[in-house]
Parts: structure tokens; C-alpha cells; sequence
């Protein structure tokens, strides 16, 4: 599989204990061991300094071999030696044998110095230099970095990248990982790089590497996160951090309409109820046709609100719920507090009434007075007026009683008259003619 990835912003993070000596010398007790010793370590720590790593190499060999616990200098000198006698090599294959004693140093080191901790993430990215494109040589270095976050709680900012293109190279190689295991990866990776990002360090660079690499991946999806994350979660309803994940995949690949989206968003409405939650679970509710509950999220929706804006939006949500109900008087009671709260509304809202008034006539028609029955169609031209409706207006008016009905039931234009029904309003008749 072709690799694609770009790594951005590695430095080379190699400089922890790289000191040419310290305490702690061991020298051979014989004495032309000691000599020996002595002239050779000062022969490779010569060749070092005048930038010739391929002619160090030979002296600092016998000290490996022959003095291995000579200082602990060998070792951090003989990883930079290496190092750059690989980068100054053509041969490929001594390439490859200088890059193996880098590692091999770093190994041979920890068992003697019990030191690891200290510099686990150099030889990490060491091996991510040297192995990444040998995909038969990948789980060491990332072998490295995992123990470096076991050791140390975290690594480098700066290598994060590394380390999680080392497990998308191993991913595409080999699958090597279940998709979930990738994401627990990222989310940790992720996590780190927060942490960082709160002292004040730009990570954008490391965090736009990392889901580059995701998306390259091709993991995630709807179907994904509803049909192996949902049934996990469904199983384990309790796995707070499984729920996070995915409310996180479904808002950032727009997967709001599953079964695992709607759990995952309850159980952290549950742990941190705010406006948002209670909202868009009570919209899927909605989209479910499960009116109660979608009645109460908004309910909880409004107690939730924190200013006028969302209270609007609840109160207008709600008028919409009652009205589905077919509780006409609670759908204008909760429609007019929106407008009340938000009159940008106002015009929507009043026009929503008299459309509620205007379906109302089958319902609210007692038969015994036609002046009465159509005095509804006044209480909707009202509503359509204060909502600015000029259509809404001509179509209730065309509606009112005529002057022929008014007079055989002995009922002046200008006089009032009580809707009755669940309109209930008081209006001033006036005839279509």
C-alpha cells in the first residue's frame, strides 16, 4: 500500500544526556588494558570532534566490546557517532548496519545503566528515522514509544506525529489494529497534545498531521460508528470514555441520525446537561415521532437555556410539539412567549396562530349561530394583521360573516362577540361585504 503522509515540525530531539563524559570510569585494572583503554577512548572522542563518525567508529567498537562498562559516554557518544556515520555512508547495506548499532547501543545501554526512562523516546525516534519505510521493522520503534508514554505518563509533543504514523504505516501494512484501537490511540495522542496546548505550546501543526493520518486510514464512518462502536456501547452502557468517542466521530463526520449518536449524546447529557444536549436530543426525538420525550428534553431544554435566544427556541419547539398533539391552546400559549422573549419572532409566530385559527372552523363550529361560528376567521384576520400577513388577511376576511347574516341575527357591524372553542378571543365583527 503507497504511504501517504507528511510529518511536519519533528526536530531532531536528541539531545538529552548527550555529554561527552562524566563520573564513573571503570578503566581495566591490567594495565595495558588500562592503556589501551585510555588511548582509545581518546582516539574515538578525537575523531568525533573533527567530524570524521566513520573513523570513530573503529576505536569506540573495542571499548564496546572489550570495556562495555567502561563510563556511560560510550553509549551517548556512540549513538551520535553512528548516527551520523550512517548519514555520511553510501553503501546501503553499512547504512543499515550503523543505523542497527544505534539501537543496539541504546538496548545494551539500559542494561547496564537501568536508566531508560531518560531516553526511551530518543531511541523511539531513532527507530522511526531509520525503520519507517521497512514495514517488517515497525514494532520496535513503536514498541519504544509506548514504553516511553509507560515510563514517562507522555512523550514529547514534538514526536506524537512520529509515533502515530509508525501506527498508521503498521495499520496499512499489516492491519495490526481494530478500529477501535486506532481511535483509543488518537484520543490519547490527542490527549497529550491538549495538556500541551494548555501551558501555552501551538500543537496545530501535530494535530493536523494526526487526522490527516486518520482520515487516510479510512476508519470511520456512519456505519461504523453505529454498527461496531453502537453495539459496544450498547453492551457496556457504562464506558463513559467509548461514549465520548463517539459523540465526538458523529458531530465530526455528521453521523447524527444513529441509534449509537443518540446513547452516546444522553449519556453525556446525563454527566453535563447544558441547552445544547437537551436540544438535539430532544430533536431526534422529534425525528423519531416520540413526542413525550422530545417534550421533555425541550422542557429540561428551557430550564437549561441561558438567554432569551434559546428560551425562544425551546418555548417555540414546544409550541410545535403541542400543537402535533393536538393541544392547540398550550401550541399559542408556549408561541406567544416566544415571540415575547425573542420579537424578531413575531411575525412567524402570529402567522403560525392564525393558520391555527383558520383549521380550527370544523372543530369550533357549534352550528347555532353562523355569525359566531365564522367569527373565528376575525380572530385569524388579527392574528394575520399583527404578523404583517397581508395574503393571511384576504383570505380570513373572505371568510367573515356577511352583512345579510349579521341582520338576521340581530348583530351590528362594530359589536363584540366571544370566539368561544379554545380560541376563546373577544373580536369586533365585521362583514365580508
Amino acid at each position: 500500500m503507497k504511504i501517504k503522509s507528511t510529518i511536519l515540525g519533528l526536530g531532531a530531539l536528541l539531545l538529552a544526556g548527550m555529554v561527552q563524559a562524566q563520573e564513573g570510569w571503570n578503566f581495566p585494572s591490567d594495565p595495558a588494558q588500562e592503556a589501551k583503554a585510555r588511548e582509545l577512548n581518546a582516539a574515538y572522542t578525537d575523531f568525533m570532534n573533527s567530524d570524521q563518525p566513520v573513523e570513530a567508529t573503529h576505536p569506540l567498537h573495542w571499548l564496546l566490546v572489550n570495556v562495555p562498562e567502561l563510563n556511560e559516554s560510550i553509549y551517548q557518544n556512540g549513538v551520535k557517532i553512528y548516527d551520523a556515520a550512517s548519514k555520511v555512508t553510501e553503501d546501503e547495506a553499512q547504512k543499515r548496519i550503523y543505523q542497527d548499532s544505534v539501537i543496539t547501543l541504546f538496548n545494551k545501554r539500559g542494561e547496564i545503566y537501568d536508566n531508560e526512562k531518560n531516553w526511551i523516546e530518543n531511541k523511539a525516534y531513532y527507530g522511526y528515522q531509520y525503520y519507517k519505510g521497512d514495514k517488517d521493522m515497525l514494532e520496535g520503534p513503536i514498541a519504544d514509544f509506548e514504553k516511553a508514554m509507560e515510563l514517562n505518563g507522555t512523550i514529547n509533543y514534538q514526536l506524537t506525529a512520529a509515533y502515530f504514523d509508525l501506527v498508521y504505516r503498521n495499520y496499512a501494512y499489516h492491519q495490526a489494529y481494530t478500529g477501535e484501537e486506532i481511535l483509543s490511540i488518537y484520543d490519547k495522542i490527542n490527549k497529550m497534545l491538549d495538556e500541551e496546548a494548555a501551558k501555552g505550546t501551538d500543537v496545530s501543526s501535530q494535530k493536523s498531521t494526526l487526522e490527516t493520518l486518520l482520515v487516510a486510514m479510512e476508519l470511520i464512518d456512519c456505519d461504523f460508528i453505529e454498527n461496531t462502536m453502537g453495539p459496544k456501547l450498547a453492551a457496556d452502557p457504562t464506558n463513559e470514555q467509548l461514549a465520548d468517542q463517539i459523540f465526538k466521530y458523529s458531530v465530526q463526520y455528521k453521523c447524527f441520525s444513529s441509534n449509537a449518536f443518540l446513547q452516546a449524546l444522553e449519556m453525556k447529557h446525563a454527566k453535563e446537561p447544558s441547552f445544547s444536549t437537551s436540544q438535539v436530543i430532544a430533536m431526534r426525538y422529534m425525528q423519531n415521532d416520540d413526542a413525550e420525550k422530545a417534550e421533555e428534553m425541550w422542557n429540561q431544554a428551557l430550564s437549561l437555556a441561558e438567554n432569551d435566544t434559546q428560551k425562544a427556541d425551546a418555548q417555540m419547539e414546544l409550541s410545535k410539539i403541542y400543537a402535533k398533539q393536538g393541544k392547540k391552546s398550550a401550541a399559542r400559549a408556549a408561541a406567544k412567549e416566544a415571540a415575547n422573549l425573542d420579537p424578531s419572532r413575531t411575525s412567524d409566530i402570529y402567522s403560525m396562530i392564525a393558520g391555527m385559527y383558520m383549521n380550527s372552523f370544523n372543530d369550533c363550529r357549534a352550528g347555532n349561530s353562523r355569525v359566531k361560528d365564522y367569527s373565528i376567521y376575525i380572530a385569524a384576520y388579527n392574528a394575520y394583521q399583527k404578523a404583517g400577513d397581508s395574503s393571511g388577511m384576504a383570505n380570513a376576511r373572505s371568510r367573515f360573516p356577511s352583512k345579510e347574516e349579521l341582520f338576521t341575527e340581530g348583530m351590528q357591524v362594530g359589536q363584540t362577540v366571544n370566539t368561544g372553542c379554545w380560541i376563546g378571543e373577544t373580536v369586533t365583527l365585521a362583514t365580508r361585504d
